[in-house]
């Protein structure tokens, strides 16, 4: 079987280095991969919006599944290219992705089929809603109505940082026309958690529960990222709260969906404040979560892709009949090694150091996310350079998290490149 990979993040790295064991793989592909993907799957240097090459290439390989794993393809409708040209892919259609697309078109939705979430208010005036500001002071949450690449929410403790948060959005247009219109809601008490479940809008399987690290900083500090970091389980979700976060909010989403007509199929992330009130949406991705991914993957001890090709084919439920997932008992955690800079500007091209030595380490896997592979006659001193703001998520497995974060440490302090940079506390929260 041929399996073309889509994205050149440490998720999809993640994705290749799990499919990569299935039985039923032959050869893997990826657009455009990274540096740590070219050691096991042929990368092509396609830009992951270049939706039409990338159906004609999977159309001139016969490609015999295409797993995608970034919002911007799936934005742009890939799911109904390939499907109209009777391939086979997993992920949802364009018009179920605008829960991630638009968080306008996910509160709007949320508050017509009762799924529970922060109050909420949408603004396409920046005067307007700077007033509203005033009225409801702070702290509230402002968000860019569209894609921001994680980075456009802003947690605003005082009055003039929420201002200051519409001004950047709507005036300034820092996030470009995902700033048109803005929400802004109640902001959430609690602690986070993220929950990722493969559909075929007909059943449900959950993937294990995880909790991202969005601050760049130790202490949630600093500006929000991609995230800098993940841990699964997340303790905080047991299984009475997962059994509520399934019925309240997963369930209720399917068949939302299923009214609208809109048939989901791919895997959907919810991010899900654990409120005094019980768990309420803060956002739904339609893809897998990064770094979360990084965290949760490796703790699958069954054949990922059969779960895939269920999902895509919308036979879940004989993948559920025949066991679904097993599950490695152990804790993972995904520490985020980044450039000097991020989440603004940085530099690239820095040759990264340690990597063999990490290689080798016990129940550890380093999965490259801006990284770039240099050619073999190089005689460069390291055979990898960065090429990202995220560069490296260092994944550590132990019985306990508390093990699980010293064996991902001890493999951070093996590496090195200039201006790296890492959060110091990832996972300390399952600890309290």
């Amino acid at each position: 079987m041929k399996v073309l990979v889509i994205g050149s993040g440490g998720r999809e790295h993640a994705l290749v280095w799990k499919i990569a064991q299935s039985r039923l793989v032959d050869k893997i592909f990826a657009i455009p991969g990274n540096g740590g993907i070219s050691e096991i799957a042929e990368c092509l240097e396609i830009k992951t919006i270049e939706t039409e090459r990338i159906l004609s290439f999977a159309r001139k390989e016969k490609i015999d599944i295409t797993v995608v794993g970034p919002e911007a393809p799936l934005v742009l409708g890939i799911v109904d290219d390939f499907t109209n040209h009777g391939l086979k892919i997993f992920g949802p259609t364009a018009s179920c992705a605008r829960l991630e697309e638009s968080k306008v078109f996910a509160k709007t939705f949320m508050a017509k089929y009762s799924v529970p979430t922060a109050e909420f208010k949408v603004f396409d005036n920046p005067s307007e809603a700077k007033n509203y500001i005033e009225q409801i002071n702070a702290p509230c949450v402002v968000k860019a109505d569209g894609l921001a690449a994680g980075k456009g929410v802003i947690v605003a403790q005082t009055i003039e940082e929420a201002k200051q948060a519409v001004v950047s959005m709507m005036e300034e247009k820092v996030f470009g026309d995902a700033g048109k219109k803005i929400i802004i809601e109640e902001c959430l008490e609690g602690q986070e958690a993220s929950i990722l479940i493969f559909t075929d809008s007909k059943e449900v399987v959950p993937l294990a529960s995880s909790q991202d690290h969005k601050r760049l900083l130790d202490g949630d500090r600093g500006p929000n990222t991609g995230g800098m970091g993940a841990y699964s389980p997340a303790p905080v979700v047991t299984e009475a709260v997962f059994k509520e976060i399934l019925e309240k909010i997963i369930n209720k989403t399917i068949a939302g969906l299923n009214q609208e007509g809109m048939e989901y199929r791919g895997v959907l992330y919810a991010g899900i404040m654990l409120t005094k009130n019980g768990p309420k949406v803060l956002e739904f991705n339609v893809r897998f979560g990064d770094p979360e991914t990084q965290a949760i993957i490796p703790r699958v001890a069954s054949d990922l892709l059969e779960g895939i090709i269920a999902t895509s084919c919308g036979t879940l439920g004989k993948f559920l009949k025949a066991g679904g997932f097993k599950w490695d008992s152990r804790a993972c955690v995904s520490v985020v090694c980044a450039s000097a800079g991020y989440p603004g500007e940085f530099a690239k091209d820095k040759p990264i150091f340690g990597l063999k030595e990490a290689k080798a380490m016990k129940d550890v896997i380093v999965f490259h996310a801006g990284t770039k592979r240099l050619p073999q006659s190089s005689k460069a001193q390291s055979d990898f350079v960065t090429s990202g703001g995220r560069v490296l998520g260092v994944t550590g497995l132990g019985n306990t998290i508390k093990e699980a974060i010293g064996k991902a440490y001890q493999t951070v302090g093996k590496i090195n490149f200039e201006g790296m940079q890492y959060r110091k506390d990832i996972g300390n929260k399952a600890l309290l």
